[in-house]
């Protein structure tokens, strides 16, 4: 980049829209899709865990030293069984996801009154019933808390995929600086920051939508 150059060349942005759209799906689907399967993992585990206390300690150590390898280490250790591919970026996202996912369920769990359990199995609940029509719902908040925290960090790290080939808008972060050309590492960079907040609002969103009851009562507040 030479002195007195743009940092941003927006007719470059302009010439590449296509490609850019066609980077951002991909990067979201990488970033989005670990944390579902992530949720789908978390919740199972996370009721196992609170209806057997034992088991949390283990399974939080396991998930907190998954998430403590840093992710490149991590993909390179895939690579090795799924090769240069989407999977190999995913798969670790989703144990990522783990260490926020399963405590945030715990604790939206924990969270759900013991009257209104007793009230429930009073009123005929079974257990698994009563878990899925009384407790999850009322553990939404804590958990969709996580779910941001969880979605957030991980449509940041798809970057790093790109060292692998696989990191949706982290082509450009690496295309810029082999260039010495700024402009797709800041439009990258902006794009990934749009994403995170979008999906964040959006969770926020969705938390309102399955909590209709919360809007209620700071109605009538």
């Amino acid at each position: 980049m030479s002195d007195g150059e743009p940092l941003v060349r927006w007719q470059w942005i302009a010439d590449h829209t296509a490609e850019l759209a066609d980077h951002t799906a991909l990067h979201l689907r990488l970033g989005l899709l670990p944390v579902l399967f992530g949720l789908l993992v978390s919740v199972p585990l996370g009721i196992l865990c609170h209806r057997r206390r034992r088991l949390y300690p283990p399974v939080l150590t396991v998930a907190n030293i998954l998430y403590s390898i840093p992710s490149l280490a991590l993909f390179m250790v895939f690579v090795r069984y799924t090769g240069l591919t989407e999977q190999t970026v995913m798969i670790p996202l989703t144990l990522y996801t783990l260490s926020v996912l399963v405590p945030n369920v715990v604790d939206g769990l924990a969270s759900v009154p013991e009257p209104v359990r007793l009230a429930a199995t009073a009123m005929g609940f079974g257990t698994v019933r009563r878990v899925l029509q009384v407790e999850l719902p009322i553990a939404v908040p804590v958990v969709i808390a996580g779910v941001r925290v969880a979605a957030v960090s991980s449509i940041s790290l798809v970057a790093v995929g790109q060292l692998i080939g696989q990191g949706g808008l982290g082509y450009y972060i690496t295309r810029g600086l082999q260039l010495d050309f700024p402009t797709p590492i800041v439009t990258a960079i902006a794009l990934i920051m749009l994403l995170a907040l979008a999906t964040d609002a959006l969770l926020v969103l969705a938390q309102r939508l399955l909590t209709p009851w919360s809007r209620s009562r700071v109605t009538t507040a």
